[in-house]
């Protein structure tokens, strides 16, 4: 089969990558032509030639990967695997044991068993270890290991799984598995509401009609929508979401791009189910896409006050193509802007830095528009907040320090020391937050900022011309003197790191749905929305 690849597929491949008709292709005919000849030419020569043994499809896969890579992240090729994947994004439906999962290079981790699914009920938690499926041992399997947990419903699953240096031995029963796009929806009090909105799937307008609607029933006046952590999806799920709270004929957004028929104006078509009811959106660092269309377009149309911190900043808009063999390009086709006209992309790939990176839009760039009311907002870096909640003073050590996964490993420590009779009296002290520090230190967590990159290079090229015997007393000051100011960064950020371990924590006691019973008593940004709310004046000043 590999040699068959090898000199009738991949070359086919790659032609069905290039060759869709648009205008920009018939303008390039002969230098796109010229360009897959020269490929396929090499290709074929170094299949045939190479001293050693190759792989076409991973020749192939790297090529593929190292053109796209010059690009954005977001335009990718999608195997089989990948294209399975995004459906079950899209849809929130799988056949599986019902948790999210990490794949690791030896081991799977539990990263969240959902309630009452196969999973739940076999007694998996987060933090689990599970170091082989069946008969198979995941360390020794060379494909993604997480597969081999998908099946038919209703068949069975053997699991091995390492907890707390203990190792166990469980059967599960794949089921369908749902995951909603709208987790939570419910009454903080009397008269306001309280949407969660996770992933703009398939289901995510009829989900959130239907809970905006059911909490109206219950004597909502006022809303809360949640949309902290939604990483977006899909774009017309967005504008029919919007359209629940704007009028019909309303603009919500349009697209951009050099491709004509990719130019999309995106209006309300229905009548809204309230455009009247005070509304709250919140939004953090890890709202991008479709959640920053929603929170644009209600804050530039003056229709929400947008509480949280400052959005991801994902202005691009994708579409996959399909290719042959059951593989698709997942391709950026244009931008998108809010109805002020402001498009909210915070990183450029096109003009990178001396060091290849895409390089944030500086703030002295930043262009003003105006809201409905006239109200002055600014592209350039994601969506501001009208009222900020909870930003992070230093995220490029908070970032370094959530993947290294070392605050989901303290909660799962966490977790099996102690024990709640009610979760909603949990809060984490200054102990708990010194705990965390030493915890971080003695799992050798380290982070090298750009400042000590450019030392040590600077005092390495000294040692080279024999310079170093001067200056390595004040080197090594230099960089003590950074280590000490990286631990007052991470004391300064104390609040934000303790919201992040207190969600983690919160979650192995009542999985997700109890954790925003949690928010609705504790959370800052829900705190402060209500007070907005509470007060029609003041709600009102934020839109004026």
């Amino acid at each position: 089969m590999k040699l068959l690849l090898k000199k009738k597929v991949l070359v086919p491949v790659l032609i069905g990558v290039v060759f869709f008709t648009t205008t920009a292709f018939k303008k390039d005919f002969f230098e796109i032509a010229k360009q897959i000849e020269i490929f396929t030419t090499l290709f074929k020569e170094l299949n045939m030639n190479y001293v050693d043994d190759t792989n076409p499809g991973d020749l192939m896969d790297t090529a593929i990967k190292s053109m796209l890579s010059d690009l954005d992240p977001y335009t990718n090729f999608m195997n089989e695997q990948d294209v399975e994947a995004a459906r079950i994004n899209n849809t929130g439906d799988y056949t599986g044991i019902g948790a999210k999962i990490k794949t690791l290079l030896d081991k799977l981790i539990v990263i969240e068993p959902y309630k009452d699914y196969p999973a739940d009920k076999a007694g998996l938690k987060a933090g689990d270890e599970i170091i082989q499926i069946g008969n198979i041992q995941v360390s020794n399997y060379n494909d993604n290991a997480g597969d081999l947990l998908k099946g038919t419903p209703g068949s069975d699953v053997e699991i091995t799984y390492k907890r707390q240096g203990k190792t166990a031995t469980t059967r599960i029963k794949r089921a369908e598995v749902e995951i909603k796009a709208v987790p939570h929806f419910s009454m903080i009090n009397s008269n306001t509401g309280y949407i969660v909105l996770s992933q703009f799937s398939r289901k995510a307008y009829v989900e959130t009609n239907y809970a905006l609607r059911d909490l109206k029933a219950q004597g909502a006046e006022k809303m809360i929508l949640d949309l902290r952590g939604n990483p977006g999806g899909l774009v017309n799920e967005a504008i029919k979401i919007v359209n629940l709270f704007v009028p019909k004929n309303e603009l919500v957004a349009t697209t951009k791009s050099k491709v004509k028929k990719y130019n999309r104006t995106y209006i309300t078509k229905n009548e809204p189910i309230d455009a009247n009811m005070p509304l709250v959106v919140l939004i953090d660092g890890s709202s991008a896409s479709a959640s920053e269309i929603v929170s644009g377009a209600l804050q530039d149309l003056d229709r929400a006050v947008i509480v949280g911190s400052r959005s991801f900043g994902k202005g691009l808009v994708q579409r996959p193509k399909p290719l042959t063999y059951g593989t698709q390009v997942k391709i950026t086709i244009s931008r998108y802007f809010t109805p002020s006209g402001r498009c909210i992309q915070s990183l450029d790939y096109w003009n990178r830095n001396e060091k290849g990176e895409a390089v944030r839009v500086k703030q002295e760039n930043y262009n003003a528009f105006k809201t409905k009311n006239g109200r002055q907002v600014f592209d350039g870096g994601g969506i501001f907040p009208d009222e900020i909640i909870g930003a992070p003073k230093n995220s490029t050590i908070t970032k370094a320090i959530v993947d290294s996964d070392l605050i989901f490993d303290f909660a799962t420590q966490y977790y099996y020391n102690h024990t709640y009779d009610d979760i909603n009296s949990l809060s984490l002290s200054a102990n708990d937050f010194k705990n965390f520090k030493d915890y971080l230190i003695t799992h050798n967590f380290s982070f090298e900022t750009e400042t000590e990159k450019a030392l040590k290079k600077a005092f390495e090229t000294s040692k080279k011309e024999e310079l170093n015997d001067n200056i390595s007393k004040d080197y090594n000051t230099l960089i003590t003197n950074l280590n000490t100011s990286k631990t007052l960064v991470i004391d300064e950020n104390k609040d934000f790191l303790l919201s992040l371990l207190t969600e983690d924590i919160v979650k192995r006691y009542v999985y997700r749905e109890g954790l925003y019973e949690y928010y609705k008593i504790h959370d800052p940004a829900i705190k402060k929305s209500m007070e907005i709310l509470a007060k029609p004046t003041s709600y009102q000043s934020y839109l004026e």
